[in-house]
């Protein structure tokens, strides 16, 4: 037996387990269900509630099974395993009494609770509590906390669990709510009354087992048993975390995070969780046409009439800009299209980085998300983790805080929820690290394995190329990368970037960029949800736009095809980490909306290029065919084919500018359209630019 190992008997079962086990993990690694509250198996050990009680043979009271591990049991006078019961009389009476005092203050309270039927409290009152209770006193009541717009609050429910405190604590690295009181006087709280900062605040309402923190936007809106369930990915940044898209009818109610120990593990933003609202307002549900500066409604056969008319042109004149929401359908399409028809001006990079397609591992997430934990130092490069990949940031300040890794940054002094060595703030500071001796090059020097994080910010510049190289000579000075280990990274900021760099969708031979398309006179410009760019620069060029929500780009418009949102159409992302995943169609689109790949298709009939696909299936078939990549499902490369990357020679050689690294992220509720259109976002927004007082009603 290996000496990490232990047997013990669980309810008469003899198991092996290992001795870091606590009694609750190895109950259920025999199969028993025990029921808690407090405990979670992200967050710290609290053993507030008492309610995973077991009894230990020999013991003269129940133990909690959450606080307490396996090394820790005693075993038998004769040398026998220890052993732990889980279903005997002493537990069901222990059960049954914490049951009894933790609802001796709570309010039954269930049919206007929103967290009834999906509430812990009431399945296992259920389960394991009395039939009746013994205390007919008077119940407390508890005056209700701002939490701010995200997290309503009904403190008379709450069991103080503290659920929520650790992981503000420990997880969101903004400790700002807390415990006063005690005994019977005890409350959760925040601090003065204080909306909650973190980008991940509204965590706390799945974490909460009762209904004293719920969802302040979703109240009273539906019952989780009318609400259908669809499985998808989110596409609001770059980290593609895995979320559930909750819809009723035609309408999204709700999106909660899925589990996905790769990427967000359980955990999802603030603006993910409140992009449904968005997706209901501001929306394209008809086609338009600008005549004499205003907007006419049009039917699809003269929408598409108009637009060939004007893409059948001179080809070199013509130029496409991809949104950050595109899937790689539509930009294929797109791209299929353009091609037939000679047009060589397209540009899936609206945030204007010099990252170019070809070399894959030199755009990547090398590290993967999951690989940050195995790092023992990391620089970050020209970006805010907090901002442009908030799940990606959580990780690294879990690492920080488990493993002790050292982190560096060099860009605008930013509150990353964890410290950091400030390195420098221009591609000047990164340029002439690799030849210092001490600070942050020897952490780096030093370290088994170092991560380099380089944002799009660093990249966004003239010298967008040369920072590139920059980054790739530190990388291979500091040995990031080898045959095992894959440090280098950039981290994007748009659900579409990756998927379009594996595409191709960049300027072909003589083609302009997004910046090009600006300053050069174009005739045409297809902007494919692009709102993120200065619509004035297009001058007299003739706009079209296909997008779902009247945004900037709809402004600018002379055409506008309405398309559908990402979660009225199937469609293929691959996030920062190259991970290709799928998103599925939880609603069908608003009104007159098509799905966006096939408005190129019915385009490409109109300019007699049919396309060779009348199906979503069709497409992908074609896809696969001509990129590989994207059927490799769920798949992160990580360091398959780090021997092979020659880091030091990507980007391009040259002199860096001396001006610091600018910010790629400058609202974190306001970066596409859908969060845009968020009436709780927005106030969030309002929040974050300026600390005005809110008090508690």
């Amino acid at each position: 037996m290996s000496e990490d190992l232990r047997k013990i008997i669980i309810d008469g079962q003899e198991i092996e387990v290992p001795t870091s086990y606590t009694l609750l993990q190895a109950a259920e690694t025999a199969g028993r269900e025990i029921p808690r509250f407090c405990y979670h198996e992200r967050l710290s050990v609290a053993g507030n509630c008492r309610m995973c009680l077991v009894e230990l043979v020999g013991a003269p009271k129940p133990a909690a099974s959450c606080a307490m591990q396996v090394k820790d049991m005693r075993g038998g006078p004769n040398g026998e395993p220890p052993a732990m019961n889980t279903l005997s009389p002493m537990v069901k009476k222990a059960r049954e009494g914490v049951m009894e005092f933790l609802l001796i203050n709570h309010p039954l309270d269930c049919p206007i609770c929103d967290q009834g039927g999906e509430c812990d409290l009431q399945d296992q009152s259920i389960a394991y509590g009395r039939t009746g209770s013994r205390f007919p006193e008077n119940k407390r009541a508890v005056e209700d906390k701002y939490m701010g717009p995200i997290v309503a609050t009904e403190m008379t429910r709450c069991i103080q669990c503290t659920r929520c405190v650790r992981f503000v604590t420990e997880i969101a690295g903004v400790p700002e709510i807390g415990m006063i009181g005690r005994g019977e006087d005890a409350e959760i709280t925040t601090y003065l009354e204080k909306s909650i900062t973190s980008e991940l605040s509204g965590n706390v309402i799945d974490l909460c087992p009762v209904g004293a923190l719920t969802s302040k936007p979703y109240a009273f809106n539906a019952r989780p048993w009318e609400l259908e369930k669809t499985e998808t990915i989110d596409v609001m940044d770059a980290v593609g975390s895995n979320i559930r898209v909750d819809a009723r009818g035609p309408a999204v109610l709700r999106i909660l995070p899925r589990v996905h120990e790769g990427v967000n593990e359980e955990w999802i933003s603030d603006k993910t969780r409140y992009a449904w609202e968005g997706l209901g307002r501001q929306r394209l549900d008809k086609a338009y046409v600008r005549e004499a500066g205003k907007l006419r409604a049009i039917d699809w056969p003269e929408a598409l009439k108009i637009a060939a008319g004007k893409l059948s042109g001179d080809a070199s004149r013509i130029g496409a800009i991809a949104g950050d929401l595109c899937s790689v359908e539509e930009m294929k399409a797109a791209k299929d299209l353009f091609d037939a028809l000679g047009v060589v001006s397209y540009d899936c990079r609206q945030d204007g980085s010099k990252l170019t397609a070809g070399n894959r591992q030199s755009y990547l997430f090398n590290t993967t998300i999951a690989g940050i934990e195995d790092a023992d130092a990391i620089l970050i490069i020209g970006a805010n983790p907090r901002t442009e990949a908030t799940m990606i940031n959580a990780r690294i300040r879990k690492t920080w805080l488990n493993n002790d890794t050292q982190v560096g940054l060099i860009g605008a002094p930013v509150d990353l929820t964890y410290p950091y060595e400030h390195v420098g703030t221009s591609a000047k500071d990164l340029a002439g690290l690799k030849s210092k001796r001490n600070g942050f090059i020897k952490t780096l020097k030093d370290a088994k394995r170092p991560m380099i994080i380089l944002g799009s910010a660093a990249l966004a510049g003239a010298d967008g190329t040369q920072v590139l190289r920059a980054a790739g000579e530190l990388a291979a000075a500091v040995g990031a990368v080898s045959e095992t280990w894959n440090g280098f990274n950039v981290l994007h900021t748009a659900a579409s970037r990756v998927g379009g760099l594996d595409l191709g969708f960049v300027p072909g031979t003589g083609g302009y960029d997004v910046a090009g398309m600006q300053s050069a006179k174009m005739d045409t410009i297809v902007l494919m949800g692009a709102d993120e760019i200065d619509m004035a620069s297009f001058g007299d060029a003739f706009v079209i736009y296909i997008g779902s929500h009247g945004d900037a780009g709809a402004h600018r418009a002379d055409l506008i095809l309405p398309g559908a949102a990402w979660t009225e159409q199937d469609g293929i992302f691959v996030n920062t980490e190259g991970r290709v995943q799928l998103a599925s169609r939880a609603v069908f689109p608003k009104g007159a909306a098509k799905e966006n790949w096939a408005i190129f298709r019915a385009l490409s009939e109109h300019l007699s290029k049919t396309l060779p696909y009348d199906n979503l299936a069709q497409l992908r078939r074609k896809l696969f065919g001509s990129h590989a990549v994207f059927a490799g499902i769920d798949h992160a490369p990580g360091s398959d084919d780090a021997a092979e990357f020659e880091v030091a020679a990507i980007g391009a050689a040259g002199e860096v500018s001396s001006n610091d690294f600018g910010i790629a992220v400058t609202n974190f509720y306001f970066t596409n359209p859908i969060v845009r259109a968020s009436k709780t976002l927005a106030e969030c927004s309002a929040i974050a630019a300026g600390p005005a007082q809110a008090a508690a009603e």
